[in-house]
Formats: structure tokens, sequence, C-alpha cells
């Protein structure tokens, strides 16, 4: 039964943390964009975030944050949420599940602890902006 079931790849569809300035806060802060690079329309998507790791020896967590898109166009970027500072030194895991057509994806995408800084940059296609991007 299992050898039947086929789970496809997902590819060119990655999520990038492009530092901008915030008018509510007054200052820089990282947004998480999910990027969809490929040729095929993206529809109802389902992005699961949290942050999870270690600070001073002590194992901590955040809660699930769940953010829902009817669609998402070919080639284009769309703004998920902000990462506050303080879980920066946490790993930051995005679960993404979406159709293209009627064939469901899913892709884990984690941003290592320490990982979002500005020794990673480079430049987020469709953005046109610097960020640091996990494929």
């Amino acid at each position: 039964m299992r050898e039947h079931i086929t789970i496809p790849e997902v590819e060119n569809v990655f999520m990038a943390a492009v530092q901008e300035w915030s008018d509510d806060f007054m200052s820089n802060v990282w947004n998480v964009y999910l990027v969809n690079d490929s040729d095929n329309d993206l529809h109802d998507i389902m992005v699961v975030s949290k942050a999870f790791g270690t600070i001073d020896g002590e194992m901590r967590k955040t809660s699930l944050l769940r953010h829902a898109l009817v669609e998402m166009p070919a080639v284009s970027a769309v703004k998920i949420e902000m990462i506050e500072d303080s879980v920066l030194v946490l790993n930051n895991e995005f679960t993404i599940t979406f159709f293209i057509g009627k064939t469901l994806y899913d892709r884990k995408y984690i941003f290592r602890s320490n990982s979002i800084n500005e020794d990673n940059i480079e430049e987020v296609p469709h953005l046109w902006k610097p960020g640091v991007i996990v494929r």
C-alpha cells in the first residue's frame, strides 16, 4: 500500500527572511516571505510556524502560528509573518502545505539558530531585496 503513494518533491518554492523598516516599531525587523519561483499557481496554502531550541541551557519553544492563503500566483512572493529579534537565537521552522492542481505538496523549512543575520544575506528573487533564503 505505501509503495503506491508518491510524495512529490517541492521545487522552486522557498522561504526568505528580509530585514525591512517597520513604522510600528520604528526600527528594522525581519519579515518572512513565502516565495513561489515556479511556473505554477499555488492554492489552498497552509503555513505553520514555530521556534524551538535552547537558551542558557534551558529548552524553549514558541506557540504555533498558522497562516492560510487561498492562492498565490506563479513567480511571486507574499509576506507571512515578522520574526521577533528574541527568537532569532532559536530554530525557526515553517511547514508549508499547498496544492498545485489536484496534487498536494508539503515541505518543512528551518532557519537554523542565529542563521538570520547580515552574514548570510543574498538577493531574494521577486522581492529584489537582500535576505536570508532557506531552500
